[in-house]
């Protein structure tokens, strides 16, 4: 591409603050990419009651469909993002793209279980090279900051509905078209994003070296560790926890996870240099991060579950109910990216979860004989609220201050965080409410509606917790005009 026509050169006269030529598509191309992932993360759920009874799976099946996604997704976060350093991001957006979309035709064709979670998997590989590289694709293209900051706000914002839509979106495909739209449906959008792609995201080179730089050793331990810590939790809903299916997946993670803390500070080109955890304020944003996406995530599957299996309502009614939350993170998200410029992350972010902690503890207050009026709306919009007003500043606090040639790291790290706390959110509030069903039923039989909306109620006042805590981890992050310690 000659120097005239390149999209990244700005016009003589705009100065160097000018943004570049195709600017507003590439925003809308990453911002199109991140809402089809995250939008997978959730538009299942409300699938799940329609996959389970055609292809005969468990309630610990029924949860891999999520978690098979999340997983691959979350472990392979981190070298996504350092991929997009090391070979480009646009060449690490293509091929995170065409992953994604030929996994999710064929999870549409899949006829058992086993291979629909085996492309949920693939679908989350792809994932893990597509997301990072849609936020280091806005870093790296809008570097003045108010630029930058109304950039953020709108990836942030779509990323936040992606999860909210997805229910909406599985809920009509589900009571309209069948289960199998809710994979089906990425194949058109990933098609028409490739040919955008292609056209308007710049080529850009990456680190010298590329892909023999990166560190597989690394990526595999963590990856492996990561999946038999969800294994091992989810397992604890069939097994008691002195059980070898239970302990031996857990005490195989802890051994994987300390390999890869080895292994980075060895390696010459880790996957996550040690040297950057001990940055404060991103050590401290990412495990934010990561409380934020326990609460989220789980709150989707959750809620999802109640309307459907205790309110008894149908796919379409249920994906309808959270067209409300989809409205109140919008509108959290816009809030916040008027006036974080005037008030810093930290307000935002302490204000959003103080507020979702008051929505899951009310909303853990769901009962059988109850309504979605009565019950849930209320708060259900309280917590997706203050999800939309911490979303954007928190990665802002994660990524902020990140020199150029660690975008994509710094993008890894912050979208592994989301991902990994999904995933043993999901894990854990899931087995949680699995666990307090089973002791209700012990002593109810034959209050099979009441059981259920007693596991879930513990489920959301657990993500109370989560959200409480990240409230508090938010009051640790420099305030506006501060400079964060090393």
């Amino acid at each position: 591409m000659s120097t005239a026509t390149s999209p990244l050169r700005p016009a003589a006269e705009d100065g160097p603050a000018a943004l570049p030529r195709n600017a507003a598509a590439i925003l809308a191309i990453a911002c199109a990419a991140q809402f089809m992932v995250i939008l997978d993360v959730s538009i299942v759920n409300v699938a799940l009651p329609s996959v389970r009874s055609e292809l005969h799976l468990s309630a610990a099946g029924q949860q891999w469909i999520v978690n098979a996604y999340t997983l691959g997704f979350a472990g392979l976060l981190l070298l996504g993002g350092r991929a997009a350093d090391l070979v480009g991001t646009k060449r690490a957006f293509l091929t995170g793209l065409v992953a994604f979309t030929l996994a999710s035709l064929v999870g549409g064709f899949a006829t058992d279980g086993a291979l629909l979670i085996a492309a949920r998997a693939v679908q989350g590989v792809g994932g893990a090279v597509l997301a990072p590289a849609t936020l280091t694709l806005i870093m790296t293209t809008f570097t003045e900051p108010a630029a930058r900051t109304r950039a953020m706000g709108a990836w942030s914002a779509v990323m936040a509905a992606g999860g909210a839509a997805g229910a909406v979106v599985g809920g009509v495909l589900t009571q309209y078209a069948g289960w199998r739209w809710v994979f089906f449906v990425n194949v058109p959008l990933g098609a028409v994003l490739l040919a955008a792609a292609l056209a308007y995201v710049p080529a850009a080179a990456g680190a010298r070296g590329g892909l023999r730089r990166l560190d597989l050793p690394g990526a595999a331990t963590v990856t492996a560790g990561l999946t038999a810590l969800v294994y091992g939790i989810i397992s604890s809903e069939t097994h008691g926890w002195d059980s070898a299916v239970v302990w031996g997946p857990v005490a195989a993670a802890v051994v994987l996870l300390a390999a890869f803390v080895v292994i980075e500070s060895r390696v010459a080109h880790p996957l996550v240099p040690l040297a950057v955890l001990r940055r404060r304020t991103l050590a401290t944003a990412n495990l934010v991060v990561m409380l934020i996406g326990a609460s989220m995530f789980s709150m989707w599957f959750l809620v999802s579950l109640h309307l459907q299996q205790v309110l008894g309502y149908d796919a379409l009614r249920a994906g309808l109910c959270f067209v409300p939350g989809s409205l109140a993170i919008i509108t959290g998200a816009r809030i916040a990216t008027r006036v974080v410029d005037r008030t810093g992350a930290r307000p935002l972010l302490v204000t959003g979860m103080a507020l979702s902690t008051v929505g899951f503890a009310w909303l853990s207050q769901i009962r059988a004989g109850g309504s979605y009026p009565a019950d849930v709306l209320a708060p259900f919009v309280l917590v997706t609220l203050g999800m939309g007003l911490a979303s954007m500043p928190v990665t802002m606090a994660a990524t902020g201050d990140t020199p150029r040639e660690q975008a994509g790291l710094a993008s890894g790290l912050v979208n592994t965080s989301r991902q990994v706390g999904g995933a043993l959110g999901l894990a854990v509030l899931g087995t949680v409410a699995s666990h307090t069903t089973a002791a209700h039923l012990a002593g109810h039989t034959h209050d099979v509606p009441a059981a259920l909306a007693a596991g879930y109620g513990r489920g959301l006042l657990i993500a109370a917790v989560c959200t409480a805590c990240a409230a508090l981890g938010g009051l640790a992050l420099p305030g506006r005009g501060r400079t964060a310690k090393p």
